[in-house]
């Protein structure tokens, strides 16, 4: 796809990239047959090959209108597109770079600057927990839309870490909602690497990885929440404390492994940083990478417990099988281990609607694409459903009576 940037954009880092990704697009349409918000709205500005397009005009000088944003905004930012993509085009890229410069442009009104504003800063913040701990309390007086974003309070094993010592290390991020909405999935990471003989640490220092503040256009603050979480890793990155040197920074939130294997990108222009970001973003794992080493070690442990097959419904994230590119693997490895593990019946590749903040400033879509999920899973007739991501497992929570957890969850309980 030829193009040719405004003046404007033409020496800049984005203008420059968006350049490079627009040139690999031939406009063959693939990615519209496997885009979520294409398949509800039946219309190609609410597809990628359409939302390309809108933001190639804004890049060669056509002013942006409040039109184009709102196309913008129903991108769940999935990149199902990219899986499907022959050329390779990296639309979640270009999308983020279309969104800042149409963010620049076209003024929110109050009341979405208002909401945008409280979930970038309230989400992220220390006081994120306690507001949540009084929306507990208030959760039988609250309508429902607002008590599906409640879970119940976790039960005392939420809190229980592991203290052996392991010559193999990790380094866990703890996220920024997670442990106040779902504690029980960090501390079963690190009792189930614990058992299989891997320790898991923890920079306190560390917070939000960045995803929620750069996928609500405020590119600053996101990499201002990268720059502070190198900084708290680095020292046991670089072997400088007396914990010794991690071989790993793990996630058990795809959504954030996504993001921070994105930090050597995104702060690529940064001298000061770009070495560390990309020597991190090398470093981390997905925790389903690690289950060929979870099988090795918990297999015959599990094995010689002889307990009946547990069943369970998969939806495998788009931040894991998309943004991360890693399929297959929950499904393969969670079956040596005993369990039988089953996709949904249909379309396993498309987006629960969850997709970080989405669910919140696009309900309908996101509710509608909830639902057809959790109709595919059902077909499994499984009694749990898991997944990977803290936003799909609420998300898909509150639209079912059926338990949705974390695998690793599931794995933990078996190791009891």
């Amino acid at each position: 796809m030829q193009t040719h940037l405004a003046p404007a954009f033409q020496d800049t880092p984005d203008g420059q990239e968006a350049e490079a990704i627009l040139r690999k697009c031939v406009h063959c349409g693939f990615c519209t047959a496997t885009c979520p918000t294409y398949q509800l709205l039946g219309d190609e500005l609410d597809g990628p090959r359409g939302r390309i397009y809108l933001i190639k005009q804004v890049l060669e000088g056509q002013p942006a209108t409040h039109a184009t944003q709102q196309h913008l905004d129903r991108c769940l930012t999935c990149r199902n597109c990219e899986s499907t993509c022959p050329s390779g085009v990296q639309y979640g890229h270009l999308v983020d770079i279309g969104r800042r410069v149409v963010e620049q442009q076209v003024p929110r009104p109050a009341r979405e600057r208002s909401v945008r504003w409280l979930l970038k800063e309230g989400l992220t913040s220390p006081l994120f927990g306690p507001a949540l701990a009084l929306g507990r309390l208030a959760r039988p007086l609250l309508p429902a839309t607002l008590k599906s974003k409640v879970p119940p309070r976790a039960g005392s094993r939420a809190r229980l870490w592991p203290t052996r010592s392991h010559p193999r290390k990790v380094l866990l991020l703890l996220g920024c909602v997670q442990p106040a909405m779902a504690p029980g999935i960090n501390s079963a990471t690190a009792r189930v690497l614990d058992a299989a003989g891997i320790q898991t640490l923890v920079a306190d220092d560390a917070g939000c990885c960045g995803a929620i503040r750069s996928h609500l256009n405020d590119h600053a603050g996101g990499l201002a929440d990268m720059r502070r979480n190198i900084d708290a890793w680095w020292p046991l990155v670089d072997g400088l404390t007396t914990e010794g040197k991690v071989e790993a920074i793990v996630m058990n939130a795809s959504g954030c492994g996504v993001t921070v294997k994105d930090y050597g990108h995104a702060l690529a222009h940064d001298p000061d940083y770009a070495d560390k970001a990309r020597r991190v973003s090398e470093l981390t794992r997905d925790l389903s990478e690690l289950l060929p080493d979870l099988v090795t070690a918990l297999g015959p442990r599990l094995a010689a417990r002889n307990r009946p097959t547990q069943r369970l419904a998969w939806h495998p994230p788009c931040t894991l099988q998309h943004g991360q590119q890693l399929r297959g693997g929950v499904e393969r490895h969670l079956g040596e281990l005993g369990f039988d593990v089953r996709p949904a019946a249909a379309d396993s590749h498309l987006c629960c609607g969850s997709a970080g903040t989405y669910s919140v400033l696009q309900p309908e879509l996101a509710y509608k694409l909830r639902d057809r999920k959790l109709g595919q899973l059902a077909a499994a007739e499984a009694p749990t459903i898991v997944s990977a991501n803290i936003g799909c497992i609420q998300h898909l929570q509150s639209g079912t009576a059926t338990p949705v957890r974390h695998w690793v969850e599931v794995l933990d309980e078996a190791l009891a």
